[in-house]
Order: C-alpha cells, then structure tokens, then sequence
C-alpha cells in the first residue's frame, strides 16, 4: 500500500475546509491507491473527490470533498513526485555523467531515467525500465510529450550501446504509443562508427514512419571529455563527418515535410559549426521543439537579438513625439538608445558558440556604436578541449582565464552555466566567488535577446 504523509494543507482550500491536516497519510482517492503524482492529479481531476487518510493518531477515515472542474484540492506532499525516483540501470557508452571526474556534489552522479521527469522536466528516457503497465498508464492519463532517447533502432546495436538486454524493444514501444497517438520527441546521440552512417539512415527512416505523432527528432554528437579511463574508446567527430550528418538529415527534412509537412529530423547547431556551414533558417525548426539539445538555439539567438535591436531602435526614433503614448516597457525600450553611455561590458562562451561574436556585435553597433562588449570564449580544462559548449563551463576556468583581463563595467554569465535553482557552477565554485575573485560584478542572463541585449546596455 502507497502512503503519502501530507506536509501541508493550503488554507481555505478544499482539503483544509474537509479538516484535512499536515501529518494526516493519504491512502486513497475515490477509492483507488495513489501510487504517485499522476495518480494524484488524474483521480483528483473528478468535481467530487472521496479521500481516504490515516490520521497522526493511526485512525483511518474518509472524507468526500465537493469541488470545482480544475480547483486543486491542497494537499502537499513532501516530495514533488510523491515517489522515489527511478535511477538508470543501463551503461552506455556514452554516458556524460560516467565521464565526471570524482569530488563533486552527489547530484551529479544520479543518473535518472524516470518517466514521471520526461513530463514534469522535459527529460529524455530509454524507456529500458518500464513495465508495459507504465507504458499503459501513459496511454490511459494521456501524458504528453514524451521524450524518448532512441540512439538507435537496430535491437542489437541498440542493447550494445546501452549495455541492457531489454533495449532492443524500443520500435515496439514507440509503435504503442504512436498507435494510441501519444506526443513524442525523440534523441540520438551520435558516436562514431558505432551509430552513424548506415546506421543512422535506419534509425531516421524507422523512426520517420510515426511522424507526425513522433513530433522531432535530434541528432547530436556525443560529447566525450578528458575522464574516459575505462571507458569505450570513442573518436571526436570531424568536420567531413558533420557534412554527411547535415546532408543526411537535411534529405530526410525535404522528404518527410512534403509527406507531413514537418522538418521532423534536426541536427544540432554543433554540427553546423563544426563543418563551417551557416545554421538553417528559422522555418527550418519548427517551433523550435529540440532547442533544449542544442537544436537551433545559434538561429534563435539571432532573430531574437536581431528583433530587440529593431525595437530598441525603433522606439528610441519616436520618444521625442510627445503625441505617442509609450507603455512602461516601451519606454525602457527608448532609453536603451541613452542608458550607460560609453559602458564597456563583457560576457563569456564556450568555445564552441564563439563564432557568435561578430552577429551580436555588428547589430549593437546599429543602436549603440558607443558601448564596448567584448566576448571571450572560454576553454574548456576542467572537463577537457573536446567540450565546448557554454552550458558546461566551470566557475574556475572562467577565472583562470579571465584573471587580469579588463572586464569593464559588467561580467555576464550565461544562465546555462548554473545550477538551476542556485548561483552554483557545475564545479561547486558560487557566483560571488568568482566575483570576488575577478573584481566585477556579475549578471545573470538568459538566452532570450531582449535579456541578453538590456544586460549589455545596463538595463538589467
């Protein structure tokens, strides 16, 4: 029997107002046992809830609560899944967390492959632990998307590569779901000689007959760092092999939007820089569905910096008119054109979006030739050179490599280089260390360009 100690009733909610306690065990809804947080919302979803408890004092009870359509009932529970999580039994040979060096905090070695974060956090799954009967429960709660890390559907390769003797059932898996039409996207990390090739013109023509319930796909090149003692040997790709990649999967794209009018299969800008191509254009991503694998986030950038300069400039024309009415924001728009004269701003990168340089500079000089942003990409040491991606930039590289530099006014530091919820660098070093240790002051930014363009202007 699952049992969910309740740490808190909200007040004047429905739970409360039935004399339901912080303390009290839920057993049940409508009779039905909860075994986690699906189960909770989808048997709290009815406008009258019976709600089965066990008391602090051990005495068990059951109370019928009457409610509105979509109104919670408020209860809450001391973990957000009201379960434990489920930790990844496969070994693959890809495995980034695998490839951390020792020390560092214990977070980062726990490797998740629940279903239940695929929905609440976007996470991709190798669905090599679940039960038909979690497959079936995803069907019945109409969970959606869910985000399936493929690599490759050849059984035998795919069992390989993730080391588990149940991997090879993925097609079947993805075809249940397809056929009871539930959302997916999908992942394959690319390892030379192991899934690419022919191998990969399988995978993308399998995995192509369920789009468009298979919304996209990502193809991105597996990052391999410094700490592969024993580990499979794996070879970085090269700028030839990201050309075939590109060509591959850019064929796929024609076809497979004439026939279902979806691009379907992304590379990820990695490849695009690596074999020295521009990144596509913004039509090409589809709304941008894979832009957390670093699908189409080079493009992004772009059109949002581009379009924040276009309106800076083009409410800063038109503030003098004492006739225009300007919105608060509209307003903060204007003064970009006169904020911080003569600032001088820095920002850092991994090596890998350096190339991003010039684009943000030429469209700052269109409303502000007086501001110095200067960018420095950072070399990755801490996890080797074979990573270059900004997200995995550590606190003490950026230090080491930014000691006695001329900083200006500012240091901004991308939000994918910390810790989700704290100031924390991937090597445990906090934002105001490093602060202290170059002498600036630091600022958060995100990706999106009205941020990134207020942070470079002062506007912040």
């Amino acid at each position: 029997m699952h049992e969910h100690r309740i740490v808190n009733v909200i007040p004047d909610s429905p739970a409360a107002e039935a004399g339901l306690h912080a303390g009290d065990l839920l057993i049940s809804l409508n009779g039905m046992p909860v075994e986690d947080v699906f189960d909770y919302h989808y048997l709290a979803e009815e406008i009258s809830v019976t709600i089965g408890v066990k008391t602090e004092a051990g005495e068990e009870k059951t109370v019928t609560i009457e409610k509105g359509e979509d109104e919670d009932l408020g209860l809450v529970f001391a973990e957000s899944l009201m379960d434990d999580y489920k930790s990844c039994y496969n070994k693959c040979i890809f495995c980034f967390i695998d490839q951390n060096p020792k020390g560092m905090r214990e977070t980062i070695y726990f490797k998740d492959d629940d279903s239940r974060l695929s929905f609440l956090q976007g996470n991709y799954i190798t669905m090599t632990n679940m039960k038909e009967s979690e497959i079936d429960r995803i069907i019945r709660y109409k969970l959606a998307p869910i985000n399936i890390s493929v690599h490759t559907t050849n059984p035998e390769l795919r069992v390989s590569m993730l080391h588990n003797r149940f991997a090879g059932n993925i097609l079947e898996h993805i075809r249940k779901l397809y056929q009871a039409e539930i959302p997916m996207n999908g992942q394959i990390v690319l390892c030379k000689g192991v899934n690419d090739g022919d191998e990969l013109y399988r995978t993308i023509r399998d995995l192509s007959e369920f789009a468009p319930v298979m919304e996209s796909v990502s193809v991105v090149p597996v990052g391999l760092t410094k700490f592969r003692d024993g580990l499979c040997q794996l070879n970085p790709f090269t700028p030839e092999d990201a050309e075939e990649v590109i060509d591959m999967v850019e064929g796929f794209q024609a076809e497979i939007m004439e026939r279902c009018g979806t691009h379907f299969i992304h590379a990820s800008d990695e490849w695009y820089i690596l074999a020295g191509r521009e990144v596509p254009g913004e039509e090409t991503y589809d709304g941008y569905p894979q832009i957390e694998n670093g699908v189409g986030m080079t493009r992004l950038l772009y059109e949002e910096f581009r379009h924040a300069v276009d309106e800076a400039g083009r409410f800063a024309s038109v503030h003098g008119l004492k006739r225009l009415k300007l919105t608060k924001e509209e307003r903060a728009l204007a003064s970009l054109a006169k904020r911080n004269p003569g600032r001088k701003v820095s920002t850092i990168t991994g090596e890998l979006a350096a190339g991003n340089t010039e684009f943000i500079q030429s469209q700052l000089a269109r409303i502000r030739p007086d501001i110095r942003f200067q960018v420095f990409p950072i070399r990755n040491d801490f996890f080797g050179p074979k990573i270059t991606v900004t997200g995995l930039l550590t606190g003490q590289d950026i230090a080491a490599q930014l000691k006695d530099k001329d900083l200006g006014d500012a240091l901004l530091i991308p939000q994918a280089c910390l810790k989700a919820d704290e100031d924390i660098f991937l090597d445990d070093m906090h934002l105001t260390e490093l602060e202290k240790a170059l002498q600036v002051k630091t600022v958060i930014v995100k990706s999106y360009g009205m941020d990134y363009l207020k942070a470079i202007i002062g506007l912040d």
